[in-house]
């Protein structure tokens, strides 16, 4: 089990770099003009993912800080403790986003937290704030939170950890989505039953906003129908709504159809851009990968939208599910805090098996000056 939450973390870091590629994939539109770069890298069994051409983007920076605030607050059952703690962490690794693209919303939710108080971890709710930014960092929440007996608490940690940064339906429900997948594949579920069962916890998601202190829950439950709509009519695309229904995909399903189909799934054009569709195309490429690390690049970190983000929820996704099977050691061996990621998948393995054992210290990992409470 460890190999699985190490590679979890570790290709979590390598799918965000494959897609960001600099930013300079991220922000390109065209599929087609990303995959004949790759070709002429000789594709993907060939990249090694190292600095200064292939840094991980905002996104792994902040799953790390995810992952540390898990680890620190041990098992506290101090849910407000862990909120402040996320949020601290959240805060401290925007000092290391140079050249890493981080996004508007993650950076200004960012400036208003003060993790001295609850109250300071509470930001507005925000019409905007469905993008993809909670869902990107989410994934270990699952691996703290693995079995189908703690999913109040994932419900819980991963909206709290959701909206620190997106207040909004759309994007912490994106964290819920990230989470719950990645507890599916370590508890070795079905995943073509995956989808189905993310609409079935739904509706505990929303008890739990409404009983909890949040404030603002009108907003909330107004623009709440929004992700479970999106996720049912892929569902229904691929015909798997149904128990032991096995996906269908498009005869014809290659780079410039699986950019159009993205799109449909996007809010504005952007395919993997918001809380609903970048765990969705992650999901996509698992079903349609058949375990195949390079087909799962193809569809997850090479195409023309949010192509690192996708990435990030999907290379974690296939090492929960597969470790480093059939993953070349080029693609992970020099990732960028490869060795942060794996001690602090070894701690989630920890305070999963062991709990009396598993609070140990997590060494920083961020370069720039972090906040303490006298400087927020």
């Amino acid at each position: 089990m460890e190999r699985k939450y190490q590679a979890a973390m570790v290709l979590g870091g390598v799918g965000d770099a494959l897609g960001f590629k600099n930013g300079h994939w991220e922000f390109c539109m065209n599929g087609l003009d990303i995959h004949r770069e790759l070709a002429q890298l000789g594709g993907v069994r060939k990249i090694r993912v190292a600095l200064p051409n292939w840094r991980v983007s905002d996104d792994t920076v902040m799953h790390i800080a995810t992952a540390k605030a898990l680890v620190k607050h041990g098992h506290s059952g101090d849910k407000n403790e862990l909120i402040k703690a996320l949020a601290m962490e959240y805060k401290n690794c925007m000092s290391n986003m140079k050249g890493r693209q981080a996004g508007i919303t993650c950076i200004k939710s960012c400036e208003m937290l003060d993790p001295r108080s609850l109250d300071g971890c509470r930001v507005p709710f925000n019409k905007r704030g469905g993008g993809c930014g909670a869902a990107m960092r989410a994934m270990c929440i699952g691996l703290r939170y693995p079995d189908p007996d703690q999913i109040e608490d994932l419900i819980a940690v991963s909206i709290e950890s959701g909206i620190l940064t997106h207040h909004h339906p759309t994007g912490y429900l994106g964290a819920l989505a990230a989470a719950l997948f990645t507890s599916y594949a370590i508890q070795g579920k079905n995943l073509f039953e995956w989808g189905a069962s993310l609409l079935e916890v739904l509706p505990r998601a929303k008890t739990y906003i409404l009983n909890s202190d949040i404030d603002e829950k009108e907003e909330n439950i107004t623009e709440w129908d929004y992700f479970g709509k999106r996720w049912l009519e892929y569902l229904l695309d691929r015909k798997i709504t149904e128990p032991n229904s096995e996906p269908v995909f498009p005869i014809t399903y290659g780079v410039s159809e699986r950019d159009d189909y993205y799109k449909t799934l996007s809010f504005h054009n952007w395919g993997g851009n918001s809380g609903h569709d970048a765990p969705m195309i992650a999901y996509d490429a698992l079903l349609g990968c058949n375990g195949n690390w390079e087909e799962l690049c193809n569809r997850a970190m090479f195409h023309g939208g949010d192509s690192d983000s996708t990435g990030t929820i999907a290379g974690c996704l296939f090492g929960a599910m597969h470790g480093f099977e059939s993953v070349p050691k080029e693609n992970y061996k020099d990732v960028e805090f490869r060795k942060e990621l794996e001690d602090l998948s070894l701690q989630l393995c920890k305070l999963r098996s062991t709990p009396e054992e598993s609070s140990k210290p997590v060494p920083s990992v961020y370069h720039g000056t972090p906040c303490s409470c006298d400087m927020l």
